[in-house]
Formats: C-alpha cells, structure tokens, sequence
C-alpha cells in the first residue's frame, strides 16, 4: 500500500499534482487556525456540544448500554495531559456516535483496523490503512490536553490522499487526545457522511 502523508505534506506546500487550490503555501506554520478551513475550525471549537449531542441520541435509540461500554473512550471529560503519541503502528476501532440523518444508525462499533503514526519533518501523520473510509492527514501541537488533526478521506481502492479543502465533503478534522490505557482517541465532529461523531481509538500495536 502506497504511504499517503506525504501527497498530504505536499498538498499543504503546493507541490500537489492533484485538483484544486492549496489553503496555504508551506508548512512553515503549526497554527492549525492558519491551516483549517473556517468550517473546520467551527467543527473543532464544537466538538464537546457534538460529543454530548452524540451521546444522547445513541442513548436515546438504545444505545446506552454500549455507550456504557466504552468507559473513558465514550467520556466528553476524559482526557489526560497530552503527551504525543509515539510513531509505530496502531491497532485503531472507529465508533460512530450519533445519527446524522434520519434512517442512518445512532451507534456503530467496527472492528480494528490497521493505522500507523508517522513522523512528517517535525509533525507527526496519522492514517487509518485498511477499511473503506481512511482519515489521512497531520497532528498539529494545541496546548495541554490535546493535539488537533486536519486530513482527507480516502475511499475504497484509491491510493493517494486528496488534496485537503479542494472537496469538503471529503475534509476531516478533529482532536487527538490521550487517554487512560495508554489510548489515545481521536475525535472526528461532525463527519460528512453517516454519523454525528467518530471516535478512533487508538492502541499501538505492539
């Protein structure tokens, strides 16, 4: 499988060959304000109202046993000083909180896929390797408890991440924090398709 952070790095430096505009023109900055879009800049400053919405529709469809389950991953309040994840491969579950429209499920738990942390010059990448929806993108510094994350989705037999704001439908963003466990989850509000928020959870693979 091709490694996809670096078309990202590219996108965000203007050397991308695929459609549409760069949103900045280096990486010289690690301001994620200066790098999101406005819309993900609002999703993030949302994130814990999604989070609490999410869980109370999951639990208002019968989930609440399941979001029981989860312990500290299914908690708005549960993060820990964040300390950056180290690079290596990743055992990661995505669970998806919430309905996003009517007809869609108020609660999915998937099965683990394979993600992998990388180091990206002095960033880190993080990207979910197998799976049909794969969030591909960066990890900016942001303060105490968390770090924030701007990517793409890649869909089914693609092979390359697109071009970040050039379709934002395809745009993810969220927060990466750490977790009791030695986790970490990285919390996606507000995701274009199916649900109201995806949690990741990530637990290194070895």
């Amino acid at each position: 499988m091709r490694w996809p952070f670096l078309a990202f790095a590219l996108v965000l430096s203007g050397c991308s060959q695929l459609p549409g505009r760069p949103l900045i023109d280096t990486l010289e900055t690690r301001n994620w304000r200066q790098a999101a879009t406005a819309a993900d800049r609002d999703r993030i400053g949302d994130w814990r109202e999604t989070f609490v919405a999410a869980l109370a529709d999951a639990r208002a469809n019968g989930h609440g046993d399941d979001i029981d389950a989860l312990g500290a991953l299914g908690q708005p309040d549960a993060a820990l000083p964040y300390a950056p994840p180290a690079p290596g491969d990743y055992r990661c579950r995505v669970i998806k909180v919430g309905a996003r429209s009517a007809g869609m499920l108020s609660y999915v738990d998937y099965p683990y896929f394979n993600c992998r942390i990388r180091t990206e010059q002095d960033l880190l990448g993080f990207a979910k390797l197998t799976g049909s929806q794969r969030p591909v993108g960066l990890i900016f510094p942001d303060g105490q408890l968390r770090a924030v994350f701007l990517g793409t989705l890649v869909l089914g037999d693609e092979q390359r991440a697109m071009r970040y704001s050039a379709d934002p439908d395809r745009d993810v963003a969220g927060v990466l924090q750490t977790i009791e466990g030695g986790r970490y989850r990285l919390l996606l509000p507000e995701p274009r398709f199916e649900s109201m928020l995806d949690i990741i959870e990530l637990v290194p693979a070895t």
